[in-house]
């Protein structure tokens, strides 16, 4: 009797559009812009610029400190909670979880995948699952502080694939302007990258398993 092997603790699937709306697509990149901004708004990374001044008006000295934002915080966090604590807290994933389902959202739409406007709060056709990790029984807790060092192979691969996918966003932009649809092939290729994204995310920085990613599109 064989065993199915089990599912990544990290999920991303996408309902394949059999019809997309032209003009919608041709206009794209000037219809992100509004969402785009709301989501720079909740990851953009915090830059204070202190300046010493003299009783006489000199300026002696600047110091620019730089934050590391929500998701590079989150990240470290949740790194010490696991390393110190064993205990990874269930409103930080909860978070973590709603944050990447926005941000898969919106880019699932400038990626031409769909014709929705990404929602802040609704699924659609963007289908992100994380599992919430039994911190004792799953994850190691000295693993949080090699992970991003394991998944330097993945970081490469994945920049070889993003430059594709950006290629095939095109070729698919104007299949769609001449034809309504996006070309199956390109559309799995699209969706693979971004699960594969998804999967070393979960692994290198949402630390929510200790499986290593597959080299795997699907």
């Amino acid at each position: 009797m064989t065993t199915q092997p089990q599912a990544y603790p990290a999920r991303l699937t996408i309902d394949y559009p059999e019809k997309l709306d032209r003009a919608s697509s041709f206009f794209r990149l000037i219809f992100v812009i509004p969402i785009l901004v709301i989501l720079s708004l909740l990851t953009a990374t915090a830059t204070d610029t202190v300046t010493v001044i003299t009783d006489s008006g000199e300026v002696l000295s600047r110091v620019t400190t730089t934050g590391l934002g929500i998701t590079g915080g989150l990240f470290v966090a949740t790194m010490l909670m696991i390393v110190f604590r064993q205990r990874y807290p269930r409103w930080w994933f909860d978070f973590a979880l709603a944050l990447n389902r926005f941000s898969n959202r919106v880019g699932a739409y400038m990626a031409l995948l769909t014709d929705r406007y990404p929602s802040t709060e609704d699924e659609q056709s963007v289908h992100l699952d994380l599992e919430y990790p039994n911190v004792e029984q799953d994850l190691s807790r000295w693993m949080p502080l090699v992970k991003w060092l394991l998944a330097i192979p993945h970081y490469i691969v994945l920049a070889v694939l993003v430059v594709g996918a950006i290629f095939a966003i095109l070729i698919a932009w104007f299949a769609i302007l001449f034809t309504g649809r996006y070309p199956r092939a390109l559309f799995d290729y699209v969706v693979g990258v971004g699960r594969w994204a998804l999967r070393v995310q979960a692994y290198a920085t949402l630390l929510i398993t200790d499986r290593y990613p597959p080299f795997s599109l699907q």
